[in-house]
């Protein structure tokens, strides 16, 4: 028997459906909020409203897409969590009408499960066990990956997300929201001449909030000797950013991957489209003997491909959830 799920991702400012059939991607639509872009940062409210508003007509696509009519479906999954509250509601409600009316089986899947899986919706794929970096606005992790359903955190973030980093950053440089591919965009065309001091934490644990700082102090300090600094050296500020960012992640990375004896190495979530982290990332993959994997642009960012290829292989286990399942803001459930 095929199975076919209809996946919906909607954990933040992104309404997403896709259709995975036996655990290969068949579509994966993506409706976008430009409104955020007004506000310089995602505003719940609103993104729960355009939630309910882009829904209906990005799972019509999905299934269109596919070539698929409903009736062929043969379970819904959903994002739980971690993400907004009324962004999750939205999806979750939806799911769970979806599959009553249907009378077939719901999946709930974390969201950052699904980041490290969206490795499986096309090759090449990582073989177990394998470390992955998640990186996104929200998270940044290493997780240590034994199987499609035995994940570890080996470090995370104890303030700020790297995604965070870039966007405050960008802010701070009067650059518009998401901040982050724009200072990609810039960097590639500067130096990387201005140092920032690297946050001491121990272990394989992340700090951004402190690299924040020192980035706000040392533009304070440059625009009162010269009130044209940010404009007359953005390209350069933005590629001494991205290159502090990304040192702090590939150094915690490569100590992962020695302590662990570990050589398949993945990058996830939405930080993983930038340009200056692949690149160091194949730099790095090389002088250390690592297997490195980072999925296709459209599988970094939010998307439910990634949320069905998870729930395909929780469908194999029989991990079905009941009705009266609730979306949950924070952790790994």
């Amino acid at each position: 028997m095929q199975i076919t799920i209809l996946a919906i991702e909607s954990s933040c400012d992104d309404t997403s459906a896709a259709v995975v059939r036996d655990g290969r991607v068949l579509s994966n639509c993506v409706a976008n909020q430009e409104v955020h872009q007004l506000y310089g940062g995602v505003v719940p409210e609103v993104a729960s409203r355009a939630h309910q508003a882009n829904i209906i007509p990005v799972v019509d696509l999905a299934l269109k897409k596919a070539g698929i009519d409903k009736k062929e479906i043969t379970a819904v999954a959903f994002t739980r969590g971690p993400g907004l509250m009324g962004s999750l509601l939205v999806g979750t409600s939806f799911a769970k009408a979806f599959a009553l009316a249907l009378d077939i089986p719901l999946i709930e899947v974390n969201h950052m499960q699904a980041h490290v899986l969206a490795h499986f919706a096309e090759d090449p794929k990582p073989d177990f066990p394998f470390l992955c970096l998640t990186v996104s606005g929200g998270h940044t992790q290493i997780i240590r990956v034994r199987d499609f359903h035995d994940m570890e955190i080996l470090g995370e973030t104890l303030d700020d997300a790297a995604g965070e980093a870039f966007d405050k950053s960008g802010k701070l440089l009067g650059l518009g929201y998401p901040a982050g591919p724009l200072i990609d965009q810039y960097a590639r065309q500067g130096q990387a001449r201005f140092e920032f001091p690297e946050p001491a934490v121990s272990g394989l644990n992340f700090s951004f909030s402190g690299l924040k700082t020192a980035i706000l102090y040392f533009l304070r300090d440059q625009m009162a000797k010269n009130p044209q600094f940010i404009e007359e050296n953005l390209a350069d500020i933005c590629a001494s950013i991205q290159h502090s960012i990304v040192t702090i992640l590939l150094k915690k990375l490569r100590k992962a991957a020695r302590q662990t004896d570990i050589r398949e190495i993945a990058v996830a979530g939405g930080v993983s489209a930038n340009s200056g982290l692949r690149e160091a990332l194949e730099v790095m993959g090389q002088k250390e003997g690592w297997h490195t994997y980072i999925p296709r642009f459209e599988y970094c960012t939010d998307n439910a491909a990634m949320i069905g290829v998870t729930a395909y292989y929780k469908y194999l286990r029989g991990e079905f959830c009941g009705q009266d399942v609730a979306p949950y803001v924070r952790g790994m459930h």
